[in-house]
Parts: C-alpha cells; sequence; structure tokens
C-alpha cells in the first residue's frame, strides 16, 4: 500500500492500492520533489467520478505506467470534494490551457506548483490524435531532462497570466435591467422540445430554474413559465430520475434527459428538490411536490448517517460498470413481473428487448434498460407501486455501488436549506427534523470553529467560503421554519467570522480561502456552476440577515459582493443566476411580516395563510418571546399578547397589529 493508506477519503483510499507511489497533497510531497529533482504529477477527481475510475483502471494500476510515473514524477492524488480549494486553482488552469475542463483533472506542474501541462481523462495508450499517458511521461522526461528551461518559462508565463486575470478589476453595478437579461439568455439557450438549457450533455442546474420563478412571479412572463415547467417535466420523466429508487443521477449523456451518468450527488439532491417544490409552490401542480417527496425519501434511506447529517455521494459504478446497479435485461424485468405488470412497464418505461442503453463511446446497445418514460400515461399510474416495489426489491439484492460516507459542511448546508423550506411549505414535521438533525450534529463539533470534512470520527481540514455560506443558509431557512433564536444566534456568529476571514476589504467579495501561503494564488469566485458559488450564496445569506436583524453593514456587504462581479455577472448572466436571484431581491421591495405569539396553535393559522403562497420578498419573522429582541432589535416594541397578532413591515418600521381575520384579507 501506498502513502494513501493512512488518508480518509474514500477517493484516496480508492488508490492506496495502486502500483503508483502516490502521496496526499503536502508538504511531503513538495519537498521530494525538490529533493529529487522531479515534476509533479497531480491527479484530481473524486470518489463516485466514472472516468476516474475508467483513468486508474487503464493506467494507476498498470505496473508498466506507474513505473514511468514513479520514475519520472512525484505523483500527488487529491480529493476535489476534500480540498475544493487546490481543484479551483488547477481548474482554471486546465480551462485556460485547454479551453475546457472536467474530472479527472491531471496536471503536470514544477516543484514550486505552477503548471505546464494539464488534461481531463488520459488513455493509457495514445489514440484518435489523443496522446497517452506512457507518451506523454516519455516526452515530458525528455523536456524536464534537455529541455527544462522552456517547461520552466511556460509555468511562469502561465502563472502571470493566471495571477493578473485573478486581481483583474471587476466592479460594477447591476441593475434591474441586467436581471430580467438573464432572462432573454435562457430563452435563447432554451431546448423547447427537450427542457433545459443545453443539448448533451445535459445538467440539472437547478438555481437556473429557482432565478427564473422568481422574475416570474413578479411579472408571470408564461414564458417563463414554459422554460420551467418543461424542464421539469422532461427531467422526471427522464432516466436522470432513478425511477425505482428516487433521487436524481448527476447529469444526462444525452439531449432527452434519458441517459445517464449514474452517480448521485447530495448536492443534487438539495437544489433540485427546493426547485421542485418551489415550483410546487407558485404552479400548484401536485407532481412537483411528488418529485421532490421521494427525493427526500431516497436521501433520508440512503444518504443520512447515525448522526443524522448526510453522507456525500453514490457512485455510478458497481463491480466495475457503470449503471450496472440501476440497469436491467428485458428479461429479468419479464421474470420478476406478472404478464400484465410486465406490459405496463414496457409500455411505460420503454423496455425493449435489446435494451435501451447505449453506450456512450460508441452508440451500440448493452442489452440494458434505463427506466425512463417518452411520455406520462396518467391511466397507468394505479398500481404502479406495487410494481416498482418488485423491482426496487429485486434490485436491492445487488451489490450496491460505493457510498461516499465523508460529511461535508458545505453541500450539508445546501440540504438543510431545502429540507428546511420545503417542511415549512409542504408543513411537513419530518423534513423539518431531518433539517434539525444535522445542523444540530454540525453545531455539535464545530464548536472550536467550521471545518470542511466529518469523517470516521474526524472533523478536520480548513474551511473555505463555501461551507461559511451554505451552513449560514442552511440555518437561516431552519430559523424561518422553527423559530428557534438558536439557529439564528448561530448564523449570526458564523457570519460575522466568515466576513473577518474571507472577504476582501479592499476590493469587495470574499475570497474562496482563509489567507494562506499553501497555495500559489487565493482566488475568488462568482460562477454559478454545477452548485451556486459562495459567493452568489454569501451575498444571499447577508441580505437576509440584513432584513432579519436590520444590521445594515450585512446589505453593505452583501451589495458590495455582488458588485465586486459586476462586468463578469453582466458578460454571461445566465452564468450567474443565483447572483441574479440574490441582487432582484436586493432591487425588489421588501415585504416583513412579524407574527408575535407564544401559542404555537395560533402562530400556526397565521402561517398557514402564507404558506404555500410565493410571495417574493417576504421575510416571516415569529416572535415568542422577548429575548429574540437582541438578535432583531427592530421588533423590541412588539409586545407579546394572548391573542397572536401580525405586523406588516416595510423599511424595519412595522404597521398596526392585525388579527387573523384581518391578516387574511392582506
Amino acid at each position: 500500500m501506498n502513502r494513501l493508506a493512512n488518508e480518509k477519503s474514500p477517493y484516496l483510499l480508492q488508490h492506496a492500492n495502486n502500483p503508483v507511489d502516490w502521496y496526499p497533497w503536502g508538504d511531503e510531497a513538495f519537498e521530494a520533489s525538490i529533493k529529487n529533482d522531479k515534476p509533479i504529477f497531480l491527479s484530481i477527481g473524486y470518489s463516485t467520478c466514472h472516468w476516474c475510475h475508467v483513468m486508474e483502471k487503464e493506467s494507476f494500476e498498470d505496473t508498466e505506467v506507474a513505473k514511468l510515473l514513479n520514475d519520472t514524477f512525484v505523483c500527488i492524488k487529491v480529493d476535489r470534494e476534500e480540498r475544493p480549494d487546490i481543484d479551483s486553482i488547477y481548474m482554471m488552469y486546465c480551462q485556460m490551457m485547454t479551453g475546457h475542463g472536467g474530472w479527472p483533472l491531471t496536471i503536470i506542474m514544477t516543484p514550486d506548483k505552477k503548471p505546464f501541462f494539464s488534461a481531463t481523462y488520459i488513455p493509457k495508450e495514445t489514440m484518435y490524435n489523443r496522446i497517452g499517458m506512457k507518451d506523454l511521461i516519455k516526452r515530458i522526461d525528455d523536456l524536464w531532462k534537455n529541455d527544462r528551461e522552456k517547461l520552466i518559462n511556460s509555468s511562469e508565463k502561465l502563472y502571470s497570466e493566471i495571477a493578473k486575470l485573478n486581481k483583474e478589476n471587476k466592479s460594477g453595478k447591476i441593475t434591474k435591467d441586467d436581471v430580467l437579461e438573464g432572462v432573454i439568455e435562457f430563452e435563447h439557450a432554451f431546448d423547447k422540445v427537450h427542457g433545459g438549457f443545453s443539448k448533451r450533455p445535459k445538467f440539472p442546474v437547478p438555481h437556473n430554474l429557482l432565478y427564473l420563478m422568481n422574475v416570474y412571479v413578479e411579472n408571470k412572463d408564461e414564458d417563463i413559465k414554459e422554460m420551467v415547467t418543461k424542464t421539469l417535466d422532461e427531467m422526471m420523466k427522464g432516466g436522470i430520475f432513478d425511477h425505482v429508487g428516487y433521487g436524481f443521477h448527476r447529469y444526462s449523456t444525452d439531449r432527452e434527459w434519458k441517459l445517464p451518468h449514474f452517480e448521485k450527488m447530495l448536492y443534487d439532491q438539495a437544489l433540485i428538490s427546493l426547485a421542485y417544490v418551489e415550483a410546487f409552490r407558485i404552479f400548484k401542480n401536485e407532481k412537483y411536490k411528488e418529485v421532490a417527496e421521494k427525493i427526500f425519501e431516497y436521501v433520508d434511506r440512503d444518504l443520512k448517517s447515525e448522526k443524522g447529517a448526510f453522507f456525500s455521494a453514490e457512485d455510478a459504478d458497481s463491480e466495475g460498470v457503470e449503471g450496472k446497479f440501476y440497469t436491467f435485461t428485458y428479461d429479468e424485468l419479464k421474470n420478476i413481473l406478472s404478464h400484465e405488470e410486465f406490459e405496463i412497464v414496457k409500455k411505460l418505461y420503454n423496455i425493449k428487448e435489446e435494451g435501451n442503453f447505449e453506450e456512450e463511446a460508441t452508440g451500440e446497445k448493452t442489452g440494458q434498460n434505463v427506466l425512463y418514460k417518452l411520455n406520462e400515461h396518467p391511466e397507468l399510474k394505479e398500481g404502479i407501486e406495487k410494481i416498482r416495489q418488485k423491482i426496487f426489491e429485486f434490485r436491492s439484492k445487488r451489490i450496491r455501488p460505493l457510498r461516499d460516507e465523508k460529511i461535508l459542511t458545505d453541500w450539508n448546508g445546501l440540504m438543510i436549506a431545502s429540507l428546511s423550506r420545503s417542511g415549512f411549505i409542504l408543513n411537513n414535521k419530518k423534513y423539518i427534523d431531518m433539517a434539525t438533525k444535522a445542523a444540530d450534529f454540525i453545531l455539535s463539533i464545530s464548536s472550536d470553529g467550521l471545518k470542511h470534512r466529518y469523517k470516521d470520527g474526524e472533523y478536520s481540514i480548513d474551511p473555505i467560503l463555501d461551507d461559511y455560506a451554505f451552513f449560514t443558509w442552511g440555518l437561516v431557512e431552519l430559523y424561518f421554519t422553527n423559530h428557534n433564536k438558536k439557529y439564528l444566534k448561530s448564523a449570526v456568529e458564523l457570519t460575522d467570522t466568515m466576513i473577518k476571514e474571507y472577504y476582501d476589504n479592499k476590493n469587495g467579495a470574499f475570497y474562496l480561502t482563509k489567507n494562506t501561503d499553501e497555495l500559489i494564488l487565493r482566488t475568488k469566485e462568482i460562477y454559478d456552476g454545477a452548485i451556486p458559488s459562495g459567493n452568489s450564496v454569501a451575498a444571499y445569506v447577508l441580505y437576509l440577515l440584513y432584513r432579519i436583524t436590520g444590521e445594515n453593514k450585512y446589505l453593505e456587504y452583501s451589495t458590495g459582493t455582488l458588485n465586486c462581479f459586476a462586468r463578469e455577472i453582466k458578460s454571461i448572466k445566465s452564468a450567474h443566476s443565483f447572483a441574479l436571484l440574490t441582487q432582484d431581491l436586493v432591487l425588489s421591495e421588501p415585504i416583513d411580516v412579524v407574527i408575535a405569539s407564544n401559542n404555537t396553535n395560533e402562530t400556526d393559522k397565521f402561517i398557514e395563510r402564507i404558506r404555500n403562497k410565493y410571495i417574493k420578498n417576504l421575510v416571516l419573522i415569529v416572535k415568542e418571546d422577548y429575548e429574540v429582541d437582541d438578535l432583531i432589535p427592530h421588533i423590541r416594541d412588539i409586545q407579546i399578547k394572548d391573542e397572536a397578532l401580525a405586523y406588516v413591515c416595510k423599511n424595519f418600521v412595522c404597521g398596526m397589529p392585525l388579527s387573523l381575520n384581518e391578516f387574511y384579507k392582506i
């Protein structure tokens, strides 16, 4: 076993038996690089990444390739989910050098951490004009020994360009027109036939839909409604949704959402469920509520730890084959179902004797079937649950994909946020309890400050901005749901720490990392990719805390963060949907409702009035005692009486108290 055997990361442990002499990221590796006069071979991936497994099997488990790597480089393995700060820097390099990115990410760099080569997946042998590992290693070895100055100069030039881009002034102002122009960009990209905003591959990117819905409730634009509902409808029919065990796979390899890459990520479950619940609240379509409930059922069953917090992901592969756990042959389904049931499944889920699942690389049929719907068949809905249970029980006897059981603070924050808001909207106590237990666990282990990862009893790795921003979002949503000032107090304390340790007081916005010499760059990010950026969510949370507490500093930090990236946001608005959502709220009229009552039953009667109603820019505060006045000074003068009363406030000035009957009229 190599040095990775002592690590906690499931991804690093997957590589602990490779013949490659892997080092984890750290001083030992870089000292060895200098001592042995070797460049660094840096490989970044994650445990549920299909192409990471392919590259491992082809190259890192191969003794010939391993010997070449060991002789030529000091080899470092990094789990991008444990160290998103490292991944962020070198992904920036890869995109600049090659025009694209992805995982596995391969970087070759000098001992001072400056790259001169980057790529994603590299095959073992050279093919299709793509250099293979064996040829690449020999070429780099020759250059390092015989033309090193060329590599060094290349790395220095690239570093200068990246550092210059990183410091570029992108500040300005984001207007309401900018917010609305984002909709136009999405309209141009929208796939009217299959939903979504790209051809292939297709990622859910649910915060795009959250942004569009936020604009829709103000102007009721039918084109926006079509973009949102068509996308949600097609996603829930497609194979990207697990129709047997529920939850969403990471993305679809085709335009129609049919054939997925099968890994399941916690962050996708969190954000997709939130999009479906908000769509239910706005469009009153029960099927959106049902999809969200199925996602939560999957998370509760398969991703929830004994501690109450949530594991990171499940793999795409099992027994070395992608999708083996999730796909079925024609005969398998025929044998486990009655004739009538099988006919229903064939019709409903497009089951083919030759299979409907194609090899991504060749397009050839595999004999396997992914369950997906081409069309809805309401007449078949009755009885389908019994059929699903049969298939689920059959599938449950298979060898499961690996579950990555590290608990990440940032991704748990997203799940807590979704469960909390969904619990409120759907009036579901179970979801609120799930959110509460997860939040309480992370708070219990972070008495000495937030860390990024919990695994096997160890809470460690320095936090990044996302840990503070996402977890604080979860706490604020939980406070809105259960009115427990403990969560608001923690949110305020964590936010103040986030500002102190990550905010750039000179230029605005938040750095991804604390000030450290470990990395060659200290970056700021606003791009809302598969998940929203830390800066977008930080700005959102800061705005919410301003609305709750009345502390003007939080508004200044929120707008300062968004303004810092204004030119970048304006250049591609559709790539910054969560930032635009936040800016839209900042520019919209705020509505605050304070319910004063020490009687939960009476409070619930008021809340029921607004539970399923999407009121843009509404902040709901429940005053159950006077202790919360220290956190929310502007409600200090509101008295708690025997009768529950509601106050509608604007600009932190509250109107006359309203009885339940009067409140129903607004």
